[in-house]
């Protein structure tokens, strides 16, 4: 029973840290790349549809980002879907594909990304703290059911606060880089 808490408890932190590295993919740092704009859909015969499934996307040099539709009808789709998204650009349409200019970023705009960067990890953090708590109920439940007793109890949750702690310190060494990178002119 308590292994079972353990591997969830472990499972769904681990799953919070992924999910703030997907976040993490959508903030802008010094080299443009094409991670901002997954979270684009434009509509494709009735279906939100990604961009990168309706045309290539590409980075072609760290300020400029073309997308290439595989079907040119698309392009007033798109350009609308990325207007439309605020990514902070304009698209530039030139009958065959967009081009994207993004501008170098400046150091308020990279505090700013800074400052969206925290809140995704304070928001993993918060997520692990949840499960910290849930764990430890279960396994406060198991004790007061007394399927187990006061020591296995207290030991099992000095086990779940370890494994907090290890995956507090990992998104708190990747936010440190994250922010490096994001600052890094």
């Amino acid at each position: 029973m308590l292994e079972e808490i353990y591997n969830e408890c472990e499972e769904k932190m681990q799953g919070s840290v992924e999910h703030m590295h997907r976040d993490f993919k959508t903030l802008r740092t010094g080299k443009v790349t094409t991670t901002v704009l997954d979270n684009v859909r434009i509509d494709y015969y009735g279906t939100a549809t990604p961009l990168d499934q309706v045309g290539s996307v590409i980075a072609t040099d760290a300020t400029t980002i073309t997308i290439n539709p595989w079907e040119k009808n698309l392009l007033g789709d798109i350009e609308s879907a990325i207007a439309a998204a605020n990514i902070g650009v304009n698209p530039n349409n030139d009958g065959d594909f967009i081009k994207l200019f993004f501008p170098p970023m400046t150091s308020e705009q990279r505090q700013e990304t800074v400052k969206q960067m925290k809140t995704m990890v304070e928001d993993a953090k918060v997520s692990i703290r949840n499960d910290r708590k849930k764990s430890n109920d279960a396994i406060k439940k198991l004790e007061k059911d007394k399927e187990i007793t006061e020591d296995d109890s207290k030991s099992a949750q000095d086990k779940i606060q370890k494994t907090t702690d290890k995956f507090i310190t990992m998104i708190d060494d990747d936010a440190k880089a994250k922010e490096i990178e994001v600052l890094k002119v």
